[in-house]
């Protein structure tokens, strides 16, 4: 008498194993092209990688918002570079009423022989008042690249949004410029695009 169990079904259990690999693609697939916005949307919830992030509606915004000359805001302007760089704001601090366009000037200098690329990094003080700064804009939206020992001007142009809170009367906007590595900088400026030429970014 024969007491070994039957053989299993070779076809079912390939069958069976190309349903859970098939299942198992469309997972990769599905993890793969959700990916983007998945970052995108821990980005938005936790801020990180936005501050550099160019403010799209930030134009539609300062021509629609009422100025508050009842207000007055203290914004103190603060820059650091790192490696090549010589980096500071034309004047430390504004007062600026909230809804008015404002602009403030950045010298970026090249200090190397060579060009140069680097990104500008934002922070504010208190933290909470970056919801409110909206910048049409800013060098920091972009890696700037400045031939050797140039010069340049960068202009940021931001409104402060009326609904800041009421017990925030300081803003500090702080900027830290780092050199980028592993990117060679556009080559040196050409006649007649001497050091002084402002870019916005």
């Amino acid at each position: 008498m024969n007491d070994r169990p039957p053989a299993p079904d070779t076809r079912a259990l390939n069958l069976r194993m190309f349903g859970r690999l098939v299942v198992v693609a469309v997972v990769m697939f599905g993890f793969g092209f959700l990916l983007v916005p998945l970052y995108d949307r821990i980005c938005e919830v936790t801020g990180l990688n936005s501050l550099t992030r160019a403010d799209r509606g930030a134009a539609e915004f300062a021509r629609n918002t009422q100025v508050d000359r009842s207000r007055t805001i203290v914004v103190e302007f603060d820059a650091n570079g790192r490696g090549a760089w010589k980096f500071r704001p034309e004047v430390a601090s504004l007062e600026v009423h909230p809804g008015e366009l404002v602009t403030v000037v950045y010298d970026l200098e090249n200090t190397r022989a060579a060009p140069t690329a680097g990104q500008a990094i934002p922070s504010y003080a208190p933290r909470q008042s970056a919801a409110y700064f909206r910048k049409l804009e800013c060098f920091c939206f972009r890696q700037q690249e400045l031939g050797a020992n140039e010069t340049r001007r960068f202009p940021v142009v931001f409104v402060v949004d009326p609904k800041l809170p009421k017990d925030v009367n300081t803003i500090t906007l702080s900027y830290t410029f780092f050199e980028v590595g592993g990117k060679a900088a556009a080559a040196a400026p050409q006649p007649g695009r001497g050091a002084g030429r402002g870019l916005g970014g």
